[in-house]
C-alpha cells in the first residue's frame, strides 16, 4: 500500500478518496438520520472534509431539493447524500433524480441494490459509494461500477456491521480495486491513521459529529454521547429489525433488545418481509425522530463504540482540525 503523501498546503493528507474527490482531507462526515443538516455539511465540506446528510432527513422530495440547493450555495466543496435504495424507501426514484439534476458530487447508498444510482450519477460524472458490511456485498457493488465501498465493521452507530476493522479492511482491499473507506468507531486522529495504515483510502465518522454545535439534536442526545463508554453502546433489533446501535438508555432497557419468534418469522417470511421492512422503517423513523429533536422519556439514541472517545462538544471544523491534528502527531510517533 502506498503511504498517504502529505502536502505543504497546511498538511493535507493525499488518498484515494482525496484524490477521487478533490477534497483536503479524508474524512467524510457519515450522513446521519436526523443529525446531519445543512450547517453541518457546509462546515465539515468548508473545513476541508465531506460533509454528509441522508435524503430521508426532509419530510419531501421539495425540501430534500432544496436542501441541496442551499449547500451548494453556500459552499462550492465536495458533499454527500445518503439514499436508501430498497423497496422499503419510496423516495428514492425522485431524491435519485433530484442528486441528478443537481449534481451532488458524491452519492452514498445503502440497504439495497446501487445499479440504477451508480448509473444515473456515473452519467453527469457524480461519484458512487456503497455502504458494505461484507466481502460478497462489496464486489458486488464493485461489478456494478461503484466509485469505492464504505466498509460499515462493528463499533459503527446505526446499522453496524460484525466485522472488526482491523479485519474488515485488509479484507476487502485483499480482494478489491476500488477505494475502501473505513466506518466504525472512530473518533480520533490516531484512529484514522490505524485506518490508513490497514489500506484504507478514508475514513467515515458519525457519532464524533452529533457531539458537534452545528448537529441538529437535543442537548440530551448529544451530553449522552459525551458521558457514554463503549460498553453502553448495545445492538437493538426492536427498532428495524436487524440490530442497529443504540446508547443502552433506560427506555432501550425497558424495550428489550431482541423481536420475538412472531415478528422473527415476518421479518423472514416471502409473503411478508417487505411490509415489515416498511413497517419497522416508519415506527423506527418516528422513534428516532422525536428522541432527538427533544426530551422524551423514550431515548432512542443511535451511537458507536467511538463514543467512549468523545469527550466534548465542539464546532464541526474544530472538530475536523483536531482530527488532522492528531492524525499527524500519530504519523509522528511512529517507530522510523
Amino acid at each position: 500500500m502506498a503511504a498517504p503523501k502529505i502536502s505543504n498546503d497546511s498538511k493535507a493528507i493525499s488518498t484515494e478518496l482525496t484524490r477521487l474527490l478533490g477534497c483536503k482531507y479524508p474524512i467524510i462526515a457519515g450522513p446521519m438520520f436526523l443529525v446531519s443538516y445543512v450547517d453541518l455539511v457546509v462546515k465539515v465540506s468548508e473545513a476541508g472534509g465531506i460533509g454528509g446528510t441522508p435524503s430521508l432527513n426532509w419530510r419531501t422530495a421539495e425540501e430534500f431539493e432544496a436542501a441541496v440547493k442551499e449547500i451548494k450555495s453556500l459552499t462550492s466543496k465536495p458533499f454527500a447524500v445518503n439514499l436508501i435504495v430498497n423497496a422499503a424507501n419510496s423516495r428514492q426514484v425522485p431524491d435519485l433524480d433530484i442528486c441528478v439534476r443537481h449534481k451532488v458530487p458524491l452519492v452514498i447508498t445503502s440497504l439495497g441494490n446501487p445499479k440504477e444510482a451508480i448509473r444515473r450519477m456515473h452519467e453527469v460524472g457524480c461519484k458512487v459509494f456503497c455502504d458494505v458490511t461484507t466481502l460478497k456485498y462489496a464486489q458486488k457493488c464493485e461489478e456494478l461500477g461503484a466509485d469505492g465501498v464504505i466498509a460499515v465493521s462493528s463499533g459503527a452507530g446505526g446499522h453496524a456491521g460484525p466485522t472488526s476493522p482491523l479485519v474488515l479492511i485488509p479484507h476487502l482491499k485483499r480482494h478489491l480495486k476500488i477505494p475502501v473507506i473505513a466506518a466504525g468507531g472512530i473518533a480520533t486522529g490516531e484512529q484514522i491513521a490505524a485506518a490508513l495504515l490497514l489500506g484504507a483510502g478514508g475514513v467515515q465518522i458519525g457519532t464524533r459529529f452529533i457531539a458537534s454545535n452545528e448537529a441538529r439534536v437535543d442537548a440530551n442526545y448529544k451530553n449522552a454521547i459525551v458521558n457514554a463508554s463503549p460498553d453502553d453502546i448495545v445492538l437493538t433489533k426492536k427498532i428495524s429489525g436487524v440490530p442497529v446501535a443504540v446508547i443502552n438508555t433506560p427506555y432501550i432497557k425497558k424495550m428489550g433488545l431482541e423481536i420475538t419468534k412472531f415478528e422473527e418469522f415476518l421479518h423472514t417470511n416471502e409473503r411478508t418481509k417487505k411490509y415489515m421492512k416498511m413497517l419497522r422503517h416508519y415506527i423506527g423513523s418516528e422513534s428516532l425522530r422525536n428522541a432527538v429533536v427533544g426530551p422524551t422519556w423514550k431515548e432512542v439514541w443511535s451511537a458507536g463504540q467511538g463514543s467512549g472517545l468523545i469527550d466534548d462538544i465542539l464546532p464541526a471544523a474544530e472538530i475536523v482540525e483536531r482530527l488532522v491534528k492528531e492524525y499527524h502527531e500519530a504519523v509522528s510517533r511512529l517507530p522510523a
